[in-house]
């Protein structure tokens, strides 16, 4: 399954690091948290990525071309400009980068994606946050129930969207950022049906807006519940966690660790 990530937003709240390199190259570890998020998914074999760029495009550009250089050591063959990469572990990935705009809404993003993920059914997620999720049981669920979209529904503090879920699992609202609440809230991990891109007009549109909201109001959302780790990378304390984590040796998004 292709795998589309947003990756275009200019992460304010993280300005320490977004002010020189947009938020999904913030490292965690060394490596960045763009990368922790791709291996995330190759564990479960969908290593085909479409990366949805904007804000300082050219950073994530420069980083997949020069891959191997910044993963490896390599020899540079001086006399005929030739390099030769010494990777202890070639990387068989896809990855195919697409600037989305500079000033697109997730939305909007997502919907210039079409002709990359054309009729088939897609993963999507927000390219600042890490789970140990299952995704082969994700993938799973969403062709159980037949509908439109599958959300992942987690756990942590409050300030995200606000999940209402049934006893089925079915998305009976979708509520951005509440400000009061607590329960499911949105934790990206998303499986898509193509069908679902005609109900964003434009690059205007907040995913989590009309798009989101609408399939939920129909019955056509549902909610994957993960229990497990998730956390996103929003602020300098968020940062900090994910570090703290990683130096642990314990990462729980870390499947080697």
């Amino acid at each position: 399954m292709k795998v589309v990530i947003l990756a275009g937003g200019s992460g304010t709240r993280l300005a320490e690091f977004t002010d020189v390199i947009p938020k999904p190259m913030v490292p965690v570890g060394g490596q960045p948290i763009l990368l922790h998020l791709m291996n995330i998914f190759a564990r479960y074999g969908h290593v085909d990525f479409h990366i949805a760029l904007g804000y300082k495009a050219q950073v994530i550009k420069e980083y997949f071309l020069n891959y191997y250089a910044l993963n490896s050591d390599f020899t540079v063959n001086l006399a005929d400009g030739s390099i030769t990469n010494h990777a202890s572990k070639p990387v068989d990935w896809r990855v195919t980068l697409v600037d989305t705009g500079l000033n697109s809404m997730t939305g909007g993003r997502v919907k210039r994606m079409r002709s990359y993920v054309g009729s088939e059914t897609f993963l999507l997620t927000y390219g600042d946050g890490l789970a140990n999720i299952d995704v082969d049981a994700l993938i799973r669920f969403h062709k159980s129930h037949g509908k439109m979209a599958t959300v992942t529904a987690v756990h942590p503090g409050a300030r995200f969207g606000e999940l209402a879920l049934d006893k089925n699992n079915s998305v009976r609202s979708f509520k951005e950022k509440p400000q009061m609440g607590s329960g499911w809230i949105n934790g990206g991990f998303f499986v898509i049906e193509p069908t679902f891109l005609d109900l964003i007009p434009d690059d205007e549109t907040i995913l989590e807006k009309q798009p989101l909201e609408h399939v939920a109001s129909i019955g056509e959302l549902m909610a994957y519940q993960h229990d497990g780790f998730w956390q996103c990378m929003d602020t300098i304390r968020d940062h900090n966690v994910l570090e703290e984590l990683w130096a642990s040796g314990k990462a729980p998004w870390n499947y080697e660790s």
